[in-house]
């Protein structure tokens, strides 16, 4: 570990009117070629929820209120050189909007995915927080 600390990530789970979820193809060095849904760093003075709403803006595009998203679990994810807790947040859309790819350095492609047919190669906190069945 180069550095040892913990860092605090936030997971936005986001569900369409379909019962999918959104999910990213990683490029980043911090869990290339894996699957995760939106999400990122919460910042010094940000709520969970703010956080959520941001990250979702900054990578696909998307407008949601910090108030629609609900906190539904914390995981404790430790990666070979890094160690994380991240808080999970979810929220259930009434439609299906189109994502944006807004950081062509860091995704790939997002794609809404039926929860029972989840890629394999998932980022380690969605593994984790998948494994809890909070919901």
């Amino acid at each position: 570990m180069s550095e040892k600390i913990v860092r605090v990530g936030v997971g936005c789970w986001i569900q369409n009117s379909s019962g999918q979820f959104l999910f990213g193809h990683r490029l980043s060095k911090h869990g290339t070629g894996t699957w995760a849904p939106p999400g990122g760093h919460l910042e010094y003075g940000e709520t969970p929820e703010q956080c959520a709403s941001r990250e979702t803006l900054e990578e696909t595009g998307i407008i949601i209120k910090p108030n629609d998203f609900k906190i539904i679990g914390i995981t404790n994810d430790i990666f070979p050189d890094k160690h994380y807790i991240t808080i999970h947040c979810v929220v259930k859309l009434n439609y299906t909007p189109q994502p944006t790819i807004k950081e062509p350095d860091k995704c790939s492609e997002w794609v809404w995915l039926d929860r029972k047919k989840l890629p394999e190669n998932l980022f380690l906190p969605a593994q984790n927080f998948l494994k809890q069945k909070t919901f």
